[in-house]
C-alpha cells in the first residue's frame, strides 16, 4: 500500500525565515527603551544565562505560568504552549503522559517508564503518578529538548521538564490569590516566607483546586456527574545558609479526589475522526463506578558545601504514595446480549481499577563542582535510585447489583539503578566554548505478578509470573558553542541517551495461553541526537531569538501497543526510530507596553520496522495501515506510521498589553496553542486520529499598589473548542475530550 508523501519545510525556507528575522530592521521596536531581562536557567546543574547554554531549552517564568493555570487545569495545561512538547493522560488529572519532539510513552500502566524525565526541585519524579504534582508558587520551568543523560538522573532520551519552586529568603514576602469560575470552579493559592532568627528562613506554600461535575449522567447509574474535582497541595521549606554551608528542606504532599477519565461509548463517527451526529458534551450514560484517589507526600535534603574553588553538593529525595482509581471503560452501559445498552453498540461491560498500596522511591545524589574563574571547570558525581512498589489491578461486573469485584491481578517490582557521571567544559579561545560528559548506569528490576483472582473474560487465577533485568550503558554528550558577537551565539550538539528495560503485567484480560502469564518486556532502548541553532539578543535587547535544527536515531525503541482486539497492553521494541525538525522562541517588545512570545516546532517523526505488527482495534474502526493474519488475528503493519501522541506542527502565541494608569495599570493578556494532527495508537486509522487543535485563553486585569493588588477576569479555551483527545480500541468507538471552557474573576494580593 502506497502512503501520501510527508510534506516538511524546507531548509532554505526556514533558514531564509530565521535570517529575516536576524537582519531585519527593529521598526517596530524603536518606540521603546523596554529591555528583556537575562533569562537564568541551570539546565546544566548551575546557574547560567539561557543564550549561552547549548541546549534548545524553553523557560515559563511565574507570570505567564500564572495566567495559564488560572482556570484550575492540571500540569496539562503546559501542552503545547512550548515548542514540541505534548501532554496527555488517560487518567484525568492523576497521570500526565509527556511528549518531547515526538518521543514519548502512550502506556497506561501505573509502572510505566517514560522518556521524558521530570524533576521537581532537584529531584527525580519517576513514578507516572508522582508526575502530576501541582504547579504553585514556581519561580521558573524549564524544558530541555533532547538528550539529558549525563547530568540528569534517570531515562531522559527525549529530555527533561524541570520545575523549580520558590526559595525562602531573609526577606518577608509571599502572596495570597482567589479565582472562582464557572462550573464553582475555586482556585486558591498562597504562600508567604522570611527569616526565621539566625541563619535560618522558611517558606509555607498552599494550593487548594475544586471544580463540580460538569457532565451529567442520564444512566441511573452510580455515578450522578463526572469531571469534578477536589485537590489541595502544601509544600514547608527550611533554608540554612552559613559562610560555606547551605541546606535546603522540603516536605511536601498531594490529596487528590475526583474523577477518573470519562469514557465515552461511540461517540466517534464511523470512517471520521469527528464526533457522531447529535453528541452532547455536557452528558454521558454509565453503569460503572468512576472515581479518582491519590495521595502523594516526600521531601527532599539538599545541602552545598563551598570550599573555594570547589563545591559539594548532595541532594537526598524521598517520595512515597498511594493510589486508586477506576472508570467505567467500555464508556456505556449494559452489553449487546441485554435488552438494553448504549450508546451504540455494547459487545460487553468492561469496568476496571488500578492502584498503589505501597510505594516507595529513595534518591541519593552526590556532585562536586569546580569553578576555577578561568578556562576549565567540571562536574562529577554519583547517583543512586531505589523505588519500590505494588500494584493493585481490580476487574468488575457492571451488569450485577453492586458492581461487585470478579478479578484481581497484583505486580510488585524492585528497581535499583546507580550511576557515576562527568562533564567538563573548555574555553579553548575567547569566542570558543566546548562542553562535554559522560555517564556510566547500571540499572537492576525485579518483577513478580499474579492473578489472584481470575476475571471472566481473561487469564485464571495464576503465578508469579517473574522477570528480571540487569543491564549497564554509557551516556554522553558533546557541544560547542561560538559567540558571533556579544549579541548572537551559534552551537551545536551530539548526544546519545538511554532508557533501562520496562516490565508490563496487566493480567486480568490475558489469555491463558499467553506466554508468562501476558507479562511483556521492552529491551533497552538508545537515543542518538544531533542538534545544531542560533540564539540571539536582537534590536538591543528588545528581542531574543532561539532558534535549532535537529534530528534524532533511536535504536530499540520502547513502544507499547495498547488494547486492540486482543484486549492486553504489550511492550514491544521496534528496531529503529527516525526523528527530525526545527524548533523556534521568541520573545520581542514589539512597541511600548506590548510584549510578545511566539514559539513553534515542526516534529517529522517515522518508526522504521518492516516487520513490527500489532493488533489492530477491536471496535470496529477502519484501519489504513497494511495488515496481515497472524495466530488467526488481525495485525496492522505500522513501518512508516508516525509516532502516537506525536503532533508535526506545534505554535504558540502570548500578547501582552499594559497601560499605564495614575495609580496602576491595566492590562490585557492572551495566549493561544495550536498542534497539528495526532495518532492515537500506533496503527493508523480513520477513527482513532485526534483533530488538530486550537485553544486560547484571555485575560484583562487592572494592577495597582507597585503591583501589590491585582483584578482580573479570564477565560480558558474561550472559543469552548471540543476535541476527542484520545480513545479506547478494544470494544467500540470510544474517546474520551478535551477540558471545556472556563469563565473566572481572580484576585491577588502580593507583599
Amino acid at each position: 500500500m502506497s502512503r501520501p508523501a510527508r510534506i516538511a519545510p524546507s531548509r532554505s525556507t526556514l533558514a531564509f525565515a530565521v535570517a529575516a528575522i536576524l537582519l531585519a530592521p527593529p521598526a517596530l521596536a524603536q518606540d521603546t527603551a523596554t529591555t528583556l531581562d537575562a533569562v537564568q536557567v541551570t539546565a546544566q546543574r548551575k546557574v547560567e544565562n539561557i543564550q549561552d547554554v547549548p541546549v534548545s531549552i524553553t523557560s515559563i517564568d511565574a507570570e505567564k505560568l500564572h495566567v495559564l493555570g488560572s482556570g484550575g487545569n492540571d500540569i496539562r495545561f503546559l501542552s503545547a504552549r512550548v515548542p514540541s512538547l505534548n501532554i496527555e493522560s488517560s487518567y484525568g488529572r492523576a497521570f500526565p503522559r509527556f511528549y518531547i519532539r515526538g518521543l514519548g510513552n502512550t502506556d497506561f500502566d501505573l509502572n510505566a517508564s517514560q522518556p521524558v524525565s521530570l524533576v521537581y526541585d532537584d529531584v527525580v519524579q519517576e513514578n507516572p503518578l508522582l508526575k502530576g504534582f501541582p504547579l504553585f508558587d514556581i519561580e521558573r520551568v524549564e524544558v530541555l529538548r533532547g538528550p539529558q543523560g549525563t547530568l540528569f538522573g534517570r531515562n531522559t532520551p527525549a529530555g527533561v521538564v524541570k520545575f523549580d519552586s520558590v526559595r525562602p529568603s531573609q526577606d518577608l514576602d509571599g502572596y495570597a490569590q482567589l479565582a472562582y469560575g464557572s462550573d464553582a470552579m475555586v482556585n486558591f493559592e498562597g504562600a508567604v516566607g522570611g527569616a526565621l532568627g539566625g541563619n535560618w528562613s522558611g517558606r509555607v506554600s498552599a494550593l487548594y483546586q475544586r471544580r463540580d461535575d460538569w457532565v451529567s449522567n442520564t444512566y441511573p447509574g452510580p455515578n450522578d456527574g463526572f469531571e469534578g474535582y477536589d485537590e489541595s497541595a502544601a509544600r514547608v521549606q527550611f533554608l540554612y545558609e552559613g559562610d560555606a554551608f547551605e541546606a535546603l528542606f522540603n516536605l511536601h504532599r498531594r490529596d487528590l479526589n475526583g474523577t477518573a477519565r470519562l469514557f465515552r461509548a461511540n461517540i466517534i463517527e464511523p470512517g471520521s475522526n469527528r464526533f457522531v451526529p447529535g453528541f452532547d458534551k455536557d452528558e454521558a450514560s454509565l453503569d460503572g463506578v468512576n472515581f479518582s484517589d491519590l495521595e502523594t507526600w516526600g521531601g527532599s535534603a539538599r545541602l552545598r558545601w563551598d570550599f573555594g574553588n570547589l563545591s559539594l553538593h548532595s541532594i537526598t529525595g524521598y517520595e512515597t504514595l498511594e493510589s486508586l482509581n477506576r472508570g467505567d471503560i467500555d464508556g456505556g452501559y449494559g452489553a449487546a446480549f441485554l435488552p438494553d445498552s448504549g450508546p451504540g453498540f455494547i459487545p460487553f461491560a468492561s469496568e476496571s481499577a488500578d492502584g498503589i498500596p505501597d510505594h516507595k522511591q529513595v534518591t541519593q545524589e552526590f556532585r562536586l563542582e569546580s569553578d576555577y574563574g578561568g578556562r576549565f571547570d567540571w562536574q562529577a558525581g554519583f547517583f543512586w535510585y531505589r523505588e519500590d512498589l505494588t500494584i493493585d489491578s481490580f476487574n468488575y461486573d457492571s451488569l450485577a447489583p453492586g458492581n461487585p469485584q470478579a478479578g484481581h491481578a497484583v505486580q510488585e517490582q524492585e528497581n535499583t539503578a546507580w550511576a557515576v557521571f562527568g562533564s567538563v567544559e573548555y574555553a579553548a579561545t575567547d569566542k570558543l566554548k566546548l562542553r562535554g560528559g559522560v555517564r556510566y548506569t547500571k540499572d537492576e528490576k525485579d518483577f513478580s505478578a499474579s492473578v489472584l483472582e481470575g476475571a471472566p473474560f481473561g487469564a485464571p487465577v495464576g503465578g508469579p509470573y517473574t522477570v528480571d533485568t540487569d543491564v549497564d550503558d554509557v551516556s554522553w554528550d558533546a557541544s560547542a558553542v561560538y559567540e558571533v558577537n556579544e549579541a548572537v551565539n551559534l552551537y551545536g550538539r551530539v548526544a546519545k541517551g538511554f532508557r533501562a528495560p520496562s516490565i508490563q503485567g496487566r493480567l486480568l484480560f490475558a489469555s491463558a495461553a499467553a506466554p508468562n502469564g501476558g507479562v511483556s518486556t521492552a529491551d533497552s532502548e538508545t537515543v542518538i541526537s544531533y542538534e545544531a541553532g542560533i540564539k540571539a539578543d536582537l534590536f538591543d535587547r528588545r528581542a531574543r531569538v532561539g532558534f535549532n535544527l535537529f534530528r534524532y536515531d533511536v535504536s530499540d525503541q520502547q513502544l507499547i501497543a495498547v488494547g486492540g482486539g486482543a484486549n492486553i497492553a504489550t511492550l514491544l521494541n521496534a528496531d529503529k526510530t527516525v526523528g527530525q525538525g526545527v524548533e523556534l522562541d521568541l520573545e520581542a517588545w514589539l512597541a511600548e507596553g506590548l510584549l510578545l512570545t511566539w514559539g513553534s516546532s515542526y516534529n517529522d517523526t517515522r518508526i522504521d520496522d518492516e516487520d513490527l505488527a500489532v493488533a489492530v482495534c477491536g471496535g470496529g474502526c477502519t484501519v489504513t495501515d497494511p495488515t496481515v493474519t497472524i495466530g488467526g488475528g488481525t495485525y496492522a503493519l505500522i513501518d512508516g506510521n508516525s509516532l502516537p501522541q506525536a503532533p508535526e506542527w506545534i505554535h504558540n502565541l502570548t500578547l501582552r498589553y499594559g497601560i499605564p494608569l495614575s495609580e496602576g495599570e491595566l492590562y490585557f493578556f492572551t495566549d493561544w496553542a495550536y498542534r497539528s494532527e495526532v495518532n492515537f495508537f500506533l496503527y493508523e486509522s480513520a477513527e482513532f486520529r485526534g483533530r488538530s487543535s486550537v485553544e486560547g485563553g484571555l485575560r484583562v486585569g487592572y494592577g495597582w499598589g507597585d503591583g501589590a493588588y491585582d483584578l482580573a477576569l479570564f477565560g480558558r479555551n474561550i472559543t469552548d473548542q471540543t476535541r476527542i483527545v484520545g480513545g479506547i480500541d478494544f470494544n467500540n468507538l470510544t474517546g474520551f475530550i478535551n477540558e471545556p471552557r472556563t469563565w473566572g474573576v481572580e484576585f491577588r494580593w502580593s507583599f
